[in-house]
């Protein structure tokens, strides 16, 4: 079977008229959403052609260190967006959320490239930079959320925490309703998503193997695959994350240091 029917540059092209849409109700209900949408549009088109032209290159070459290399910079990027969205000082935070951010990769890609499907070589560059990729593009936003929920809860309610280390409970202890909240809002869209997975599998993620000449079956076992691998990546990311953040935001005697957010 063959793969997926190409797209012409000048169809491509017509495509982007389909950007009118959005636009257009930007601008009647005067959004201010008109110039930031067009502008990330045109970062999105290029970003993704020139990666696209990269990976041609980097399949074709199939090399582990420029394997390793193009997921170490997919890291870099992915810590300092993390960082700079959830509004926290750079110095401060670079160093525990990519390693937070490593440890997870390393370990979730070990695991599924190296056991479930088993391959020799799990910097295989067809398998490790797509599925890498995807883990650390999906776990982006519930990390951003959980650190950003996590932190601001604290802030608003550090009189609570405390309070708690005054009748004795360790930073931890005090810390469980903090981490409880900051899981909820970032786990609960993430669930209903998967809750409804099933139903919208279809068009979603399984699309591109389907296009691409994958048997649905194969398709659906790498969806069931790809949705746990995703959770679980997250939520290791997530964990990882805070706890080591953790060892900026807080001194030597569990006080919590305010100055770690950007101004």
């Amino acid at each position: 079977m063959k793969g997926a029917i190409d797209i012409s540059w000048g169809m491509l092209a017509l495509g982007y008229l389909l950007m009118f849409i959005p636009l257009y109700f930007f601008y009647k209900y005067k959004t201010g959403l008109v110039k930031p949408t067009t502008i990330a549009v045109i970062r999105m088109s290029f970003q993704l052609f020139m990666v696209g032209l990269y990976l041609e290159y980097i399949f074709k070459w199939d090399n582990p260190y420029i394997n390793l290399m193009w997921i170490i910079i997919m890291i870099l990027v992915s810590t300092y967006t993390v960082i700079t969205r959830a509004g926290l000082k750079l110095r401060l935070f670079f160093l525990p959320i990519m390693t937070a951010t490593l440890l997870s990769i390393v370990f979730i890609d070990y695991y599924v490239l190296g056991f479930i499907i088993g391959l020799k070589n799990i910097l295989t560059a067809r398998y490790f930079i797509p599925i890498t990729g995807m883990l650390l593009g999906n776990s982006l936003k519930n990390v951003v959320i959980a650190l950003d929920a996590f932190y601001q809860r604290v802030s608003e309610e550090e009189i609570a925490y405390r309070w708690q280390l005054a009748n004795g409970a360790k930073r931890d202890e005090a810390l469980l309703p903090f981490m409880s909240y900051a899981l909820h809002k970032a786990f609960n869209p993430l669930i209903a998503t998967a809750a409804v997975m099933g139903l919208i599998a279809l068009p979603g993620m399984m699309t591109g193997q389907i296009l691409g000449g994958s048997d649905p079956m194969v398709a659906i076992k790498y969806q069931i695959t790809i949705l746990i691998v995703v959770f679980s990546s997250t939520m290791l990311n997530v964990w990882l994350t805070i706890v080591l953040a953790n060892r900026m935001a807080f001194d030597a005697w569990d006080n919590f240091n305010r100055n770690i957010f950007r101004k």
